[in-house]
């Protein structure tokens, strides 16, 4: 079964560098805080598939979607809920093809509503827009001005994600300029409380 991908909430991503049974208590800590959806993102160690199907089987019990990044064929052969796609990866019209007609397609567009656009014409079902604010996990990444979510809700139909550098503190200003969804790493998994760290958030769409 697949979860759909929610109209709004906490999008989690995952840090890099953790063991398995770490990631699991975190992530359970971050679904226990109020995390709407769960994103698997491992630039420098592709998972197995055994450590990805303990963490689709830990947010199915929480009833919450597993989105991988980057690698379509790992969601494929995983039977993910769906997959996340940046710029050098193939498009959603592809992505759709592989995984089905209920799959998550999400798409990074940085600060480019005509991607979006584009994205959504194929068959993206949300898109991601940043980042807003100094990241640490892309301290070199351009920023996106916070007025480019108010044109994107008047062009797009499909939940929009705001990310980069995002707090408790900042991202109420990101909901009220037209995001439906907030994504955080650090923000989550830096300190010691994912669960307390994570519920920050949640209360933002309370």
């Amino acid at each position: 079964m697949l979860y759909p991908f929610p109209r709004s909430g906490l999008y989690v991503i995952t840090p890099e560098n953790q063991s398995l049974v770490r990631l699991m208590a975190t992530v359970e800590a971050a679904l226990r805080g109020g995390a709407q959806v769960i994103q698997l993102r491992a630039k420098h160690r592709r998972p197995d598939l055994a450590e990805a199907k303990a963490l689709l089987d830990l947010c199915h019990a929480y009833r919450v979607p597993l989105i991988v990044n980057d690698d379509l064929k790992l969601a494929e052969h995983l039977g993910a809920d769906g997959v996340h796609l940046g710029r050098d990866d193939p498009d959603p019209a592809l992505a759709r093809s592989c995984l089905g007609a209920s799959a998550i397609i999400g798409v990074s567009c940085y600060a480019d509503l005509e991607r979006a656009i584009w994205a959504e014409e194929t068959g993206a079902s949300y898109v991601a827009f940043g980042a807003f604010f100094p990241s640490p996990t892309k301290p070199h990444a351009a920023l996106a001005p916070i007025e480019l979510l108010a044109s994107a809700k008047l062009r797009l139909s499909c939940p929009i994600v705001a990310i980069g550098g995002i707090t408790p503190e900042n991202g109420a200003e990101l909901l009220r300029a037209g995001a439906d969804l907030l994504a955080a790493i650090d923000g989550v998994f830096a300190g010691s409380d994912p669960c307390q760290a994570a519920s920050r958030y949640a209360r933002l769409f309370a």
